[in-house]
C-alpha cells in the first residue's frame, strides 16, 4: 500500500506518519494467511464497498450461510451475489471498475478483518453450481488484507439467522416487497407468479408497516 498525499498531510497534522508506517510493515500482507482464512470462512456476513465509473463508492451488506466466501488460495476470495432488488449496483460497479473492498466484523468476540481487492463478475463461473440459489459469482483477487483494532466494536450475539438465506436447493421465502401492488407489472412472470402463491400482492402502507414490526 502507498499512502495517498491526502493521507499524509493527515497524518503530518497529527503526527501519527510513523505509527502509519510501522501499521503498514506490520499488519498490511498482500496475502492471507491461516488464521485470517478461518476467521473469513467462519463468517455469515461482511459489508462490500465498490466504486462506480465516476470514482463515486458504495457499500452494501451482504448476508449468507456462514462459509459463504471462500477462500480459494492465499490471493483469491470467491463469494456469491443472490437474488437482490435487480438493481446490480454492486456487481454492476465491480464489473465496471474491479476495486472492492470487504469488512468482516465479529461481535462476539470483537474482531474485524479488511480485504482490498481487485475483482470479476461471471454468470457462469464453475462455483455457481455449489452456492444454491446464487445468480452470480465474484472472484476477488486480493491486494492486501489487514486487521483492525476492535476496540469500537460493540460486543452482541446473532439471535437468529435470516430466514431469506437460500436453502440447500437454493429455495427462500419470497420477499414483501416484491408482493407490493404497484412493482407487479415490472416483475417477470415467475416472480408474479410466487407472488400469488404468496398470498397475492399487499399495499405500500402494508409493506411499510411489515418493515417497522421486522416481519418484511
Amino acid at each position: 500500500m502507498t499512502y495517498t498525499p491526502a493521507q499524509r498531510e493527515l497524518q503530518a497534522r497529527f503526527g501519527t506518519e510513523a505509527l502509519a508506517d510501522r501499521l503498514e510493515l506490520g499488519i498490511m500482507t498482500p496475502t492471507i494467511d491461516a488464521d485470517q482464512r478461518a476467521f473469513i470462512e467462519a463468517q455469515d456476513w461482511f459489508f462490500l464497498a465498490t466504486v462506480d465509473p465516476d470514482g463515486f463508492p458504495s457499500v452494501s451488506h451482504k448476508g449468507g450461510p456462514a462459509g459463504f466466501v471462500r477462500v480459494l488460495d492465499e490471493t483469491t476470495l470467491a463469494f456469491p451475489d443472490y437474488d437482490g432488488n435487480g438493481m446490480f449496483w454492486s456487481t454492476g460497479n465491480i464489473a465496471a471498475t474491479g476495486k472492492l473492498g470487504l469488512l468482516f466484523i465479529s461481535q462476539d468476540p470483537p474482531q474485524r478483518l479488511r480485504v482490498h481487492a481487485t475483482a470479476t463478475v461471471s454468470a457462469d463461473d464453475e462455483l455457481l453450481e455449489s452456492f444454491p440459489g446464487a445468480k452470480l459469482i465474484v472472484r476477488a483477487s486480493v491486494r492486501e488484507v489487514f486487521r483492525n483494532c476492535a476496540r469500537y466494536i460493540h460486543k452482541r450475539s446473532t439471535v437468529e439467522a435470516s430466514p431469506y438465506v437460500p436453502d440447500d436447493e437454493g429455495r427462500q421465502p419470497h420477499p414483501s416487497w416484491k408482493r407490493i401492488d404497484l412493482m407487479q407489472d415490472v416483475l417477470d412472470d415467475k416472480t408474479r407468479a410466487a407472488t400469488e402463491a404468496a398470498g397475492g400482492t399487499i399495499s405500500g402502507e402494508e409493506y411499510a408497516a411489515r418493515l417497522a414490526d421486522g416481519t418484511s
